[in-house]
C-alpha cells in the first residue's frame, strides 16, 4: 500500500509543478469493483476508506447535495434527506450491468421529456431540501478512519443536471425560449442550495478539494448554446471558485462530451481542473498544449474499449502513453474517462493503478 499524500493532489491540481509521482484519481468506483478488490463487500465507511487507501488513492470521494437528494428519492442511495418531491425526477431500468454478478439491477436515467417541473405551478409546489439540514455527519465520521496524509474530496456540482432533469430535457429546452424567467427561477433555487452545500463542505478541514460533476455536452458539442450556460450556470460556479481560491483548495469541473466550445468559460469561471476529457470527442494532448498552463487535467483512459473490453496489457500501454504525453511538468492525474463502472473488469482496474505507479514517477522517463 502506498502512503497517501494529499499534497501530491494539491500540487498537481493547482499547477504547482511536479510532485513525486502522477496521482490516480476517480470520482466514483462501483461497489462491485471495490468489493472484488477487497475480497468482501463494502458495507460501511471503514470499508470505504480501506478500499481507497489500499488501492493507492490519496483521498476518499464523498457526495452530498441535490444529486444525493434526487438519487435518494428514486431509492438509488440512502440518505437522511426527505426528498419525496423528487421521486419522479429519474427513470429507472433493470438490467444486468455488472461483470461481477449475474443479477439484474436498477439504474437511474434522466427524464428526456417533461419532468416533475412542467411549469410554474409545479415549481411553486416543490418542497425543496434545506441545505443546512442535509446529513453532513459522514464528513465528521470519516475523520476516525482516514490515515495521516489523506483527505476527502467532496462531490457537489449538479446544477445544470438538476435543472434539466427536474424539468425534463425537452421541456427545459423549450422553456429556455418560451419561459426564460421560469428557467432562471429554477436555476436560482438549485444554485442557492448547491452553493450553500458547497460552502458547508469546502470549509471543512477534512475536505481537501471539491469535485463538480455537471454534464453540459454530448460527444458532438454542448447540450445547449454556450450563451445559456454563461447566463444561468457559470455565475454560480464562479462564486464557488472564488471561495475555493480564498481557501486555496482545488476545484474540479466534470463534464463528459465535447466541451471545447466552453473551455475558455471553464477557465474564466475559475476552475483549477477539468475531468474527464473524454477521448472520443477530445484530444487531451491538444487540451494540455493549449490550456495546460491554466487547467490541470484528470482522466482520459478510455472507458468505451480499453478499460471495459481491452486487456490489462492494453490498459498498461494506454496509461503509459498518457503519462508520457500529458504528465511532464505536472498537472495531470490518471483516471478513467468517466468513472470505474461495474462493467470494468478488476484486472483492468488494477492494470490502470499499477501502470500509474510503474510509469508515473517524476521525472517522467517513459
Amino acid at each position: 500500500m502506498v502512503a497517501p499524500d494529499f499534497d501530491r493532489i494539491r500540487k498537481t491540481l493547482l499547477l504547482r509543478g511536479e510532485p513525486d509521482r502522477v496521482p490516480i484519481m476517480e470520482s466514483h468506483v462501483d461497489r462491485d469493483v471495490k468489493g472484488a478488490f477487497l475480497g468482501r463487500p463494502v458495507r460501511d465507511l471503514s470499508d470505504e476508506v480501506e478500499f481507497w487507501m489500499t488501492a493507492g488513492y490519496d483521498f476518499v470521494p464523498m457526495g452530498i447535495g441535490m444529486r444525493t437528494a434526487i438519487r435518494a428519492a428514486t431509492g438509488m442511495v440512502q440518505t437522511g434527506v426527505d426528498s419525496t418531491d423528487f421521486s419522479g425526477a429519474l427513470k429507472t431500468h433493470k438490467a444486468r450491468y455488472s461483470v461481477f454478478e449475474d443479477d439484474e439491477r436498477e439504474r437511474a436515467w434522466a427524464e428526456d421529456g417533461t419532468g416533475i417541473i412542467a411549469g410554474r405551478a409545479e415549481f411553486e409546489s416543490i418542497r425543496w431540501p434545506d441545505p443546512d439540514a442535509m446529513d453532513y455527519s459522514p464528513f465528521e465520521s470519516v475523520k476516525d478512519h482516514l490515515p495521516p496524509g489523506a483527505k476527502v474530496i467532496a462531490s457537489v456540482g449538479y446544477i445544470f443536471a438538476t435543472v434539466s432533469r427536474l424539468m425534463g430535457f425537452s421541456n427545459f429546452c423549450e422553456k429556455l425560449i418560451e419561459e426564460p424567467d421560469l428557467v432562471a427561477r429554477v436555476f436560482d433555487k438549485v444554485g442557492q442550495i448547491q452553493l450553500r452545500v458547497f460552502e458547508n463542505v469546502a470549509r471543512m478541514d477534512v475536505v481537501g478539494a471539491t469535485w463538480h460533476p455537471d454534464d453540459v455536452a454530448y460527444s458532438n458539442g454542448t447540450m445547449v448554446a454556450p450563451k445559456y450556460l454563461r447566463q444561468y450556470l457559470w455565475p454560480w460556479y464562479r462564486e464557488m471558485c472564488r471561495i475555493s481560491r480564498e481557501l486555496d483548495k482545488p476545484i474540479i469541473y466534470h463534464s463528459d462530451g465535447r466541451v471545447d466550445a466552453v473551455l475558455d468559460d471553464i477557465v474564466e469561471t475559475g476552475f483549477t481542473t477539468l475531468h474527464p476529457i473524454e477521448p472520443k470527442p477530445m484530444d487531451i494532448t491538444e487540451v494540455k498544449r493549449t490550456y495546460g498552463h491554466r487547467l490541470s487535467l484528470i482522466g482520459n483512459i478510455d472507458l468505451i474499449h480499453t478499460l471495459t473490453r481491452g486487456t490489462p496489457a492494453e490498459v498498461d500501454e494506454e496509461v503509459r502513453q498518457r503519462i508520457r504525453d500529458v504528465a511532464p511538468g505536472g498537472g495531470y492525474a490518471v483516471g478513467s474517462a468517466n468513472s470505474v463502472t461495474e462493467y470494468v473488469p478488476l484486472a483492468n482496474f488494477n492494470a490502470m493503478r499499477e501502470a500509474t505507479l510503474k510509469y508515473g514517477k517524476y521525472p517522467i522517463q517513459v
